[in-house]
């Protein structure tokens, strides 16, 4: 397929995913399959423009003054690619199977590219209803925020120190031109173009071995914060598909336990082979039954609870752009009821001296600090563990990322503007 055609692609699916409001993913699947003809390279490089379409919806519309599947991808092309009026005349000149020429007023908008007067919401590519909780908690760089929000994520690993050493696995992987982390000590960093298929790691031999898992800087971030050490007790209480725990596992160096659960069993599925690939022997899978009470046996025995609650996601919205779009009201209600219920759920697994370390992957202050807050309230036998002490995980880094990331009295949360991970808040709160 030419550029201009892939770009004629790309409009007629962002079109059926505002016409059907469903997943980008699913409709590009769909598209995939009922156009044979375009090969690998062509779908990924659609499913670029797509998503880059949906990082900056509202901007595009903006600076188009239209809010058609054409405009957006136009204005994306200038917003997010950069890319100068000829350049873009080139790819909608009207040519077969490409899209119409532009227009007189599409070619003045593009070359003046105005964003003067754009809403906060509009300059940082959220919804409006959104603006009151970002006002909060980022004030007047909360356009900026967003914007960062809405950008392109690179794609990081962690590697697995029960399995090898960072020189090795960068030398594995030297193909990919992998970074070490900003922060992490097992972060490896591997940044793609715009149009790049994600690379096959499931294919490499260090992954095959154990050696490396795809993992956000944040995310590893979020387990060392927890200062899980070998020898403790500790439950993985939203394990899902096994990251966090795997991180966890490494950081006791196989020493101690540590319990893996999830109320929905179907993403506990993956864990097992990760666990078996990662060389984790300390781990057990509590699987939930029909009739609950699958961690009944670890009341007052656990020295930390780890709880990646689930939430609006928020802070991961440079991975799932199609996300935000989606979100309504009701759903942020209804994380918070969860992210309480769960809360409370930890407190009496815990021995005296025991921890909790809530983690998020949202900005959200409703589901952050005022959570946080609300569970002092309920139990004040526990208090919040100071961020820059937890921060302290990270050694000679501490300082800088303290400075970089937003420390309040509740926790830290990291931006992908502050601390160039996805968006994620930790909590560690001690029991007296």
């Amino acid at each position: 397929m030419t550029p201009a055609a892939r770009l004629a692609a790309a409009i007629e699916v962002f079109g059926s995913i505002e016409g059907e409001r469903r997943p980008a993913g699913d409709v590009l699947k769909s598209w995939g399959a009922a156009h044979r003809f375009a090969g690998s390279g062509d779908r990924a490089a659609i499913a670029g423009l797509v998503y880059d379409a949906l990082r900056r919806r509202a901007s595009s519309a903006f600076l188009m003054g239209a809010e058609t599947p054409r405009a957006i991808l136009l204005g994306m092309l200038k917003r997010e690619r950069g890319l100068d009026i000829e350049t873009i005349a080139r790819l909608a000149d009207g040519s077969n199977y490409g899209p119409a020429a532009l227009n007189h007023d599409e070619r003045k908008r593009l070359e003046a590219a105005d964003m003067t007067g754009a809403p906060a919401y509009v300059a940082g590519d959220y919804p409006e209803w959104l603006d009151p909780h970002f006002t909060r908690v980022f004030g007047d760089v909360r356009g900026e925020e967003g914007a960062a929000l809405a950008s392109r994520a690179p794609f990081d690993l962690r590697i697995n120190p029960l399995k090898a050493e960072s020189g090795k696995v960068a030398g594995m992987l030297s193909d990919l031109k992998p970074e070490p982390g900003r922060w992490s000590p097992w972060a490896l960093r591997v940044h793609l173009a715009a149009d790049a298929k994600s690379p096959a790691i499931h294919a490499e031999l260090a992954f095959i071995k154990g050696m490396i898992e795809v993992q956000d800087e944040g995310s590893q971030l979020a387990a060392l914060f927890s200062a899980a050490k070998p020898g403790e007790q500790v439950v993985d209480l939203c394990a899902g598909a096994g990251g966090k725990t795997l991180a966890l596992a490494a950081m006791m160096q196989n020493k101690g336990q540590v319990f893996a659960t999830d109320d929905d069993k179907r993403r506990l599925a993956p864990i097992h082979d990760r666990l078996a690939r990662s060389g984790a022997r300390n781990v057990q899978v509590r699987t939930p039954k029909s009739v609950g009470g699958e961690i009944d046996d670890l009341a007052g025995r656990i020295d930390l609870v780890l709880i990646d609650a689930p939430c609006t996601g928020t802070g991961s919205w440079r991975r799932n752009p199609d996300a935000k779009w989606r979100m309504r009201p009701g759903a942020l209600e209804q994380r918070q009821k969860e992210q309480a219920e769960i809360l409370d759920r930890a407190v009496p697994l815990l021995k005296a001296g025991g921890r909790i370390a809530y983690v998020t992957c949202s900005v959200l202050g409703e589901e952050n600090g005022a959570q946080v807050r609300s569970f002092l309230d309920r139990h004040p036998e526990f208090s919040v563990q100071p961020p820059a002490e937890v921060a302290n995980a990270l050694g000679e880094h501490a300082f800088m990322f303290a400075k970089a990331a937003g420390l309040s009295d509740e926790g830290i949360l990291m931006t992908p503007r502050t601390t160039e991970t996805d968006g994620f808040f930790v909590s560690v709160l001690k029991r007296h």
